[in-house]
């Protein structure tokens, strides 16, 4: 029996609201994430996923307190990231009520923080958050060590590192890093359909179960995305704004061969 594929919606949580913008730029208003959270939960989502596209430190216990709210309304597990530096964040969420923590930046800065919080929480609470863009001639600093010809960026998109994703990919695994949420940056917010060539490459750099992010813009955009390699498939505008509703989903995968809950 296979196992079944999640549907994920995603909040951008921006101090303290949600938030939804194309290639992570204009940003507009779409929700209490609490009231969101709650629908989701009633609509069927298997999991949740917050991110504090923010993360100050100055907006930490605001996040906190949303994180809070959120898990005493839903009963499907929540996954909080944006901002995550250190175990003692990966605690103060565990602690609020997420069941998984998100992590990007801080890992790039600094790779031993995956294994410091694998070790401590086990790797089932860590997802690797990898938002990935292709290289152009408007990316520089990505030609020097992107040989797959994708790099990974940071602060929401904005700033490439240079660093190789698939080669990413391959190391946080090694790191200890329990899933990966895989974001195109180039699919992001246009709602032209998954990434399926960054699926397939991530795919077969990693045997961790693979959540696609970026691109969903009608229900037959999904199942293509699971036979690219993606073990969940999350989005965030098309719920939001009611343009599609998670059963509409789950229904265009499941005509496609594919389980779903």
């Amino acid at each position: 029996m296979s196992v079944a594929v999640r549907v994920i919606p995603c909040l951008d949580v921006d101090a303290g609201r949600v938030v939804k913008g194309v290639n992570f730029k204009d940003l507009r208003d779409a929700g209490d994430p609490v009231e969101l959270a709650e629908r989701y939960g009633l609509e069927g989502a298997d999991e949740l996923t917050f991110l504090d596209v923010t993360a100050s430190s100055g907006g930490r216990e605001t996040m906190v307190d949303v994180v809070r709210a959120a898990a005493e309304q839903i009963f499907i597990p929540l996954t909080v990231g944006g901002g995550v530096r250190s175990p003692q964040d990966v605690d103060q969420l565990l602690r609020a009520g997420a069941d998984k923590c998100g992590v990007n930046t801080a890992a790039i800065a600094r790779p031993e923080l995956i294994s410091e919080i694998a070790r401590r929480f086990g790797n089932q609470v860590l997802v690797l958050s990898i938002d990935a863009r292709r290289v152009t001639g408007d990316t520089p600093e990505g030609t020097a060590r992107s040989g797959s010809g994708i790099e990974v960026t940071t602060h929401g998109g904005r700033r490439g590192t240079g660093i190789d994703a698939i080669e990413w990919i391959r190391e946080v695994t090694d790191r200890g890093a329990g899933e990966i949420l895989l974001n195109s940056m180039d699919a992001d917010g246009t709602e032209q359909g998954f990434d399926l060539e960054l699926i397939r490459r991530a795919r077969e750099a990693t045997t961790l179960p693979l959540i696609a992010s970026g691109g969903a813009g009608a229900p037959e955009h999904f199942a293509p995305a699971v036979h690219a390699g993606a073990d969940a498939v999350l989005a965030a505008s098309v719920f939001h704004f009611g343009q599609m509703t998670i059963d509409t989903v789950k229904a265009a995968m499941a005509a496609d061969g594919i389980t779903v809950r």
